[in-house]
């Protein structure tokens, strides 16, 4: 039976999904326990602390799956995981699939606000995570979620040497023998594929995440054609960097590199010295990451001290890539860049390996899933023709059905037909090939015109020493909203003017509705806690300038 709050499949889609083994069938589980009975010997985990083969991690994760069980937690209880990129967040995640839990993935930048709201939404049972990470002490955070989330009996602290008030992760795999009896135990509570399998929080428009509860067979739909698209094997080195709790972390990192049982290499640094040194020592061949992240990379002078020729491609995703981004990995990394887009709901697409450069540096490729149905609406919900901007809407055996315990949202994101609306503004062309244009709420209404703010980012982000840009609409009593564009060069090749930034734009044929009335400069760009551009920051700040705030 489904949890409260999760939204089925509908009956016929299901049908449909499993009949053409769409959906595997497996859950997370299956797919380490597969790994490891295929390659027991295999190194398939790599943190900064630990390495372990296939077979050592499978037993480290059912003794702590038998210890969890031991704890209370039961079938469909909801567990918050707030652990970094360390090998623990890889134990404590299949410990918690193997026994039918469901994890309750957070960042570990979340806060009291945000980790009380998913906490209280989910009816979260336990919560694992370390006392401290980098600044911040959790514990005065701790106290304050439990007294406002009485349904949180657990504490489970992660990397504490000392004894403490709460339990230690360590100590629930302590004198845990792996008997048949035990074993049997541990099989008898695998779920059931159709079954929640995590809840992921994704941006929500109120500043609160929304949580989006992704089924095993749903999400592994999605790993395992999105591992496929950029060519993930058993040969290959994945390099996780963005947080591992993240869509992006989990589709291209954990699972798919398990699914195809590669090995998977965990950084908790975007230091781009820690990255190539990773890189070199574990000879990594693929990452995964966000384009910021690529830049930083590619711009690091540091990169010719470290041997990076194991490096075979980089997939960028989470915001767009420009095509000189591109061109510099290709040129300055040798490697091949992959262009994509993806979410926490599942709509994925993404270039190929043996694309051309254009289609690469323009689009984010097609569907990785070719068993899934993408397409543009209107504002009344009729398909448009290839190459017609309009709301880009997905369905499929890896789209999601609906936020957690948010009936009234579902009902305004879900069409009569099933297709999910991404909010996205997109247009396919007669190849299937998808280009994001913006966002639906990422325009600027100027006068009555609409404006869309990637575009005008795509242009901007051109200029050879523009390193990152961001356009938002600033508040006009008369237009209603202006172009403001936040702007943070390169370093080390002088200051950019306002002028030159208009003329730069007007050689490039920007349109007068195009050019910023307002361009702020600055050292960086604030990024959301997924790395993403964080324009809601950017909006309050431009407010503030104004002296509206």
């Amino acid at each position: 039976m489904a949890i409260e709050g999760f939204t089925q499949y509908d009956a016929k889609d299901a049908e449909l999904y499993n009949r053409y083994r769409w959906w595997l069938g497996l859950t997370w589980g299956d797919v380490l326990d597969k790994a490891s009975d295929l390659y027991p010997r295999k190194v398939g985990l790599v943190g900064d602390d630990s390495r372990m083969t296939y077979g050592e991690l499978r037993q480290k994760v059912d003794r702590l799956a038998l210890g969890l069980m031991d704890l209370g937690i039961q079938s469909k209880d909801r567990v918050l995981l707030q652990v970094p990129n360390w090998c623990e967040y890889v134990w404590a995640f299949f410990g918690l699939e193997k026994i039918g839990a469901i994890p309750v993935l957070l960042l570990p930048r979340h806060r009291e606000t945000e980790i009380n709201y998913l906490s209280q939404l989910t009816a979260a049972k336990a919560w694992i995570l370390p006392l401290k990470y980098g600044k911040v002490d959790y514990k005065p955070i701790i106290e304050n979620v439990m007294r406002a989330s009485p349904t949180i009996e657990h504490i489970i602290t992660v990397r504490e040497g000392q004894r403490n008030a709460f339990l230690r992760l360590e100590d629930l795999t302590d004198g845990k023998s792996l008997t048949p009896s035990h074993l049997s135990r541990l099989a008898e509570r695998r779920p059931d594929p159709m079954e929640v399998a995590q809840i992921m929080p994704t941006g929500g428009t109120t500043g609160l995440p929304k949580a989006s509860p992704r089924t095993h067979n749903s999400f592994l739909c999605n790993a395992e054609y999105h591992s496929k698209a950029w060519e993930i094997t058993s040969q290959d080195t994945v390099l996780t960097i963005a947080p591992v709790s993240h869509a992006q972390g989990m589709f291209c990192g954990v699972v798919g590199g398990f699914i195809n049982y590669a090995r998977l290499v965990l950084i908790d640094s975007t230091n781009p010295a820690d990255i190539c040194k990773v890189i070199e020592k574990e000879r990594v061949t693929a990452i995964p990451t966000v384009p910021a992240l690529v830049s930083r990379l590619v711009n690091f002078d540091g990169r010719k001290n470290f041997d990076l020729s194991s490096l075979k491609k980089i997939y960028s995703g989470g915001a767009p890539s420009s095509p000189d981004l591109v061109m510099a990995v290709r040129e300055k990394l040798g490697c091949a860049f992959v262009n994509a887009f993806g979410s926490s709901e599942g709509t994925n697409s993404m270039t190929r390996l043996d694309d051309d450069l254009d289609v690469i540096c323009n689009t984010v490729g097609v569907r990785c899933c070719p068993y899934e149905t993408y397409k543009v609406i209107d504002q009344n919900g009729n398909e448009l023709p290839p190459n017609t901007v309009g709301e880009f809407v997905s369905k499929g055996p890896g789209i999601f059905t609906g936020y957690f315990r948010a009936g009234e949202e579902n009902r305004n994101i879900f069409m009569p037909d099933g297709f999910f609306r991404t909010g996205d503004l997109a247009k396919i062309d007669e190849n299937g090939y998808i280009t994001i244009t913006g966002r639906i709420k990422d325009i600027i209404l100027r006068g009555g015109e609409n404006i869309s703010a990637t575009e005008i980012e795509n242009l901007v982000s051109m200029h050879e020493r523009v390193e990152a840009v961001a356009v938002v609409g600033m508040p006009d009593k008369e237009l209603g909203e202006r172009i403001c564009a936040y702007v943070q060069t390169l370093p080390g090749n002088g200051e950019l003017t306002f002028e030159e930034i208009i003329a730069f734009l007007k050689s490039k044929g920007a349109s007068v509705l195009q050019l910023p009335e307002r361009i702020v400069f600055v050292d960086s760009i604030p990024l959301t806690k997924v790395g993403k551009i964080d324009k809601k920051a950017l909006r309050e700040d431009i407010r503030k300038r104004m002296g509206l705030a």
